[in-house]
């Protein structure tokens, strides 16, 4: 049980993490031309949400052998990405609600969902 638990916590620390970077307020975000910061900003939510998803979706793989629950890790990462935007606009002072941020989330999510699930039938493993 004990070793179990043991491989989720890189995926808790990297939870943490992303909380961090997702509160920090605006004012502490070093400032960037306009089209840097998007392009940039937009490669930074794929990334985050990417690594999570992976994480996550090792830990079970590693841990459980619970395959088709990476597809629900996946919903989950975009679930906690369209919360963290609100979080953003109703809690974080000079921070804002983006729909671009929760696509790039999104897009963060399923390309580990997709990565994980080729994996998988490439090991002939049954998965969602």
């Amino acid at each position: 049980m004990k070793s179990r638990l043991l491989h989720f916590i890189p995926a808790i620390v990297w939870f943490i993490i992303s909380f961090i970077l997702l509160t920090i307020p605006g004012k502490q975000i070093p400032t960037i031309s306009w089209m840097d910061f998007y392009q940039s900003d937009k490669i930074v939510h794929i990334i985050l949400f990417f690594t999570l998803c992976f994480l996550f979706s090792f830990a079970i793989k590693s841990s459980d052998k619970k395959y088709s629950l990476i597809a629900y890790i996946a919903i989950a990462g975009l679930v906690y990405g369209i919360a963290m935007e609100f979080v953003q606009k109703y809690f974080i002072p000079f921070r804002s609600c983006d729909v671009d941020d929760m696509i790039a989330d999104g897009i963060g999510c399923l390309i580990a969902y997709v990565w994980w699930r080729r994996r998988f039938k490439k090991a002939d493993v049954n998965y969602l």
